[in-house]
């Protein structure tokens, strides 16, 4: 009968004849062709300890019970802890999650835990990237690389201008969520500090009067002058801008803030430009602009004066605004040892980003160089 089910009135004679046959576990094992230990168990099961046997194994199996819902628990809080906050991420993330601990705790469990089906996640195991995923991870690169190349100062709106003429379909909230993930963001929050003083002395007229927006090139020029620091000292840059395009005409970078420091800015700017009108060229009202040979040098190129009102700022409003654009996106940057260093960086700046790539607002986000020549086609084909 080995193998077989027995009934249980044959459990029950059989422990019988060993509890009140006299006999023992072998003999009967023997003679009822059983195994000793099934007897022993019917007898565990049905003799006179069967209830205190009972009782034993119900505190066994609720013991064995408490323990696996310890574990449970403790397992629960453990990965609760390394986890936290991964249940409010996206799906496939509580995926990556699941991939990287599944040789910790059970897989099933780890899914009913993170509220994702197994099914879900062995079909992101054969292809864990989307294809919309995919193309942000390619897209990303473009962008750190047109984020990088403008010195780490663009924004989303002028990377997308960029991604667009590498030839991205791609939207501009897609490239603000992108660099907000990888933290790329605009260079922010330089100003520079402003002194009032003295009494209000006007030695021309406001011709300008905060007119920043020319119909044509050569028509107003702003300049101004600013200071960089540097180990050997400081380094004065005295600039010339066209508004139409904002792009800088003539600079000049000196030891000294002498009156040859803004001369020689706009002798750079009339050589470069030779306009063939009257220019209106607007400054403040600084010594440099102010001496006899400032006024001398006006005269003899055909420039007429325009300058600010004393103390306001904001009457040279765009020149601020370039200066305030190098400090922020290259010289606070960077630590100058000599002025040649600082020299050489200036002048990469302008001549080979801000004139030639830097994308503008005012000029629908094209660099001055690209705003001015498109003028030019536009203005010949109308001829």
């Amino acid at each position: 009968m080995s193998g077989k089910r027995y009934p249980e009135e044959f459990k029950l004679a059989a422990v019988r004849q060993i509890t009140e046959g006299g006999y023992t576990v072998s003999d009967v094992a023997k003679r009822l062709d059983v195994t000793v230990d099934s007897l022993y168990a019917w007898v565990k099961k049905y003799g006179p300890n069967a209830l205190v046997n009972q009782t034993k194994h119900a505190e066994q199996s609720e013991l064995i019970q408490l323990r696996k819902e310890l574990k449970r628990v403790t397992e629960e809080r453990d990965l609760l802890k390394k986890g936290r906050g991964i249940l409010r991420k996206a799906v496939r993330v509580r995926y990556a999650f699941i991939k990287d601990h599944q040789d910790c705790w059970p897989t099933r469990w780890l899914c009913q835990m993170l509220e994702v089906h197994p099914s879900g996640f062995y079909a992101w195991l054969k292809q864990p990237h989307s294809t919309r995923a995919k193309n942000d991870q390619r897209q990303t690169g473009l962008i750190k690389q047109c984020w990088l190349e403008s010195g780490g100062v663009y924004g989303y709106r002028k990377v997308h201008s960029d991604m667009r003429a590498l030839g991205e379909r791609i939207g501009i909230n897609r490239v603000y969520r992108l660099m907000y993930r990888h933290c790329l963001k605009a260079q922010v929050g330089y100003r520079k500090p402003r002194h009032y003083g003295g009494k209000p002395y006007l030695t021309s007229p406001n011709t300008l009067n905060r007119q920043f927006n020319p119909a044509y090139p050569d028509q107003s020029w702003v300049t101004d002058i600013t200071y960089i620091r540097t180990h050997e000292g400081w380094l004065y840059l005295a600039v010339v801008m066209d508004l139409f395009s904002r792009r800088i005409v003539g600079w000049s970078m000196q030891s000294r803030i002498t009156k040859e420091l803004v001369l020689d800015a706009l002798l750079m700017a009339v050589w470069r430009r030779k306009p063939k009108s009257k220019v209106l060229i607007h400054s403040d009202q600084g010594s440099q602009y102010t001496s006899e040979d400032w006024d001398v040098f006006l005269k003899a190129h055909n420039l007429e004066s325009s300058m600010s009102r004393r103390g306001n700022c904001h009457d040279n409003a765009v020149a601020e605004s370039f200066f305030q654009l190098l400090k922020r996106e290259r010289i606070k940057r960077k630590i100058y040892n000599h002025r040649d260093d600082a020299r050489q960086d200036i002048f990469d700046y302008i001549e080979l980003f801000y004139n030639s790539k830097r994308r503008h607002n005012s000029n629908n986000l094209l660099s001055p160089i690209d705003y001015e020549n498109q003028y030019k086609n536009t203005a010949i084909e109308c001829l």
